[in-house]
């Protein structure tokens, strides 16, 4: 498995190092700084020399290195470097060279306690956090009878839960959070459309209870049951935090499980069929001569009246000789921004089925040799709340206890676009 650890800066320096086995010695870490580090050229994660492989992950100009010298199962050792990344930064809030200098005593805890002679151990964050902490040292007795509770806590049937947690006020939070990945040809064809989203729960329930989260009727993830109705939900993949019950959401759609203290993240899926496109743009833009170009963009909004989408913002490109943007609009603002050679168009809010118009002409500077413009793609930003791409619908959540006491449950769907949601013109 796992031989050796190590966290470079983007130096080549050393930061964090850690043998789990004796047949490498710490002049490895030269030959990673040497072959990977130093080479720019090296793109793949994954860097096998002889009989040698190197993992390694980057973060914030930060490189996590496992090496092992077996036919390691690679899936776990990047599972293992991200996991350690994700605890990293649950303890220190972020992972970068100065966090790792200032907090370094910690971290050798952490990787000595997550990894035993190269075999991963126990890495929930809860359960870490019970007895490795930056905080005070408490006193034998207490330290006694919290140790018992993290022995039955890591060994017992959900270590990711201690089941002495109590509440006043018994909460869970539910967040369909999805991403819409567009990209649309000028002549209003859909290139690629796909939905990455992830179900971000927030418990604060009191016990071990059980919950039951059923989503959509019609929800296929069997590839032979593709097409089976028009109107069905169909996911490409979807991956489960490991309290879920799978057998369950087989049989059912229903998720079942007893759900960590505080947030984590329950599932992850991507749908790439039937996706509904929350924004609409259509985009006429004419080269007039070798002096001007004549823009008229409108924006429709393909959802419920009783919906709005919010922050929006679009992104217009302009030529590289551009002088001056004329733009007229009625709703937002819109702004020519010459280092980025883009029109920023803010929306604070469209309800659903409005419509905005963008016009504008833009002035350029005559060049003696013509060069032919290569019109990127028009970048939309946006947030939908209470709307989701793929269809996914949370149909109810229900909470066990054996004290049966009363929860109050919140769902909330959000859809939006950074960077992704691109239109071609």
């Amino acid at each position: 498995m796992i031989s050796a650890f190590f966290i470079f800066n983007q130096k080549g320096e050393v930061l964090i190092s850690r043998l789990y086995r004796t047949d490498f010695k710490r002049s490895i870490a030269d030959v990673f700084r040497i072959q990977v580090v130093s080479n720019s050229d090296v793109r793949s994660p994954i860097i096998t020399l002889g009989s040698t492989s190197f993992f390694h992950v980057r973060v914030n100009n930060l490189y996590v290195v496992a090496v092992t010298k077996t036919n390691a199962n690679a899936a776990l050792v990047f599972e293992f470097c991200y996991r350690f990344i994700s605890i990293a930064k649950a303890y220190f809030g972020k992972i970068d060279e100065e966090s790792v200098k200032n907090n370094f005593v910690v971290i050798y805890e952490l990787i000595d306690e997550i990894n035993d002679f190269g075999y991963p151990q126990n890495s929930e964050i809860d359960t870490l956090k019970s007895y490795i902490t930056t905080e005070s040292v408490v006193s034998t007795a207490i330290a006694a009878e919290e140790s018992s509770k993290i022995t039955s806590q890591a060994t017992g049937a959900t270590s990711w839960r201690r089941g002495d947690v109590k509440y006043k006020k018994n909460e869970a939070f539910v967040d369909v959070v999805e991403t819409v990945n567009l990209s649309m040809s000028a002549k209003g064809t859909i290139l690629r459309a796909e939905v990455d989203g992830h179900i971000q729960m927030r418990a604060y329930l009191s016990g071990s209870p059980e919950c039951k989260f059923g989503l959509n009727d019609k929800l296929v993830i069997d590839k032979n049951e593709r097409g089976a109705g028009g109107d069905a939900v169909e996911l490409d993949d979807c991956r489960f935090h490991q309290c879920v019950r799978l057998n369950e959401f087989d049989s059912s759609r229903t998720i079942s499980f007893v759900p960590p203290d505080g947030e984590f993240e329950l599932m992850r899926y991507r749908s790439t069929s039937n996706v509904k496109l929350p924004l609409r743009i259509i985009s006429t833009v004419n080269e007039i001569g070798t002096t001007q170009v004549s823009y008229v963009i409108t924006i429709k909004a393909n959802f419920n009246n009783k919906l709005s989408a919010t922050s929006v913002v679009l992104r217009i490109p302009t030529p590289l000789n551009t002088t001056n943007v004329d733009c007229k609009v009625a709703s937002g603002k819109a702004k020519y921004v010459p280092a980025e050679n883009v029109v920023v168009w803010k929306i604070p809010r469209i309800q659903g089925g409005q419509e905005c118009t963008f016009n504008a002409t833009a002035d350029l500077t005559s060049t003696t040799v013509r060069q032919v413009w290569a019109r990127p793609p028009i970048d939309v930003d946006f947030q939908v709340l209470m709307f989701t791409a793929s269809g996914l619908i949370v149909r109810f959540l229900k909470v066990f206890e054996k004290s049966n006491y009363h929860s109050i449950k919140w769902v909330r769907y959000l859809t939006k676009a950074s960077g992704s949601y691109q239109i071609r013109f």
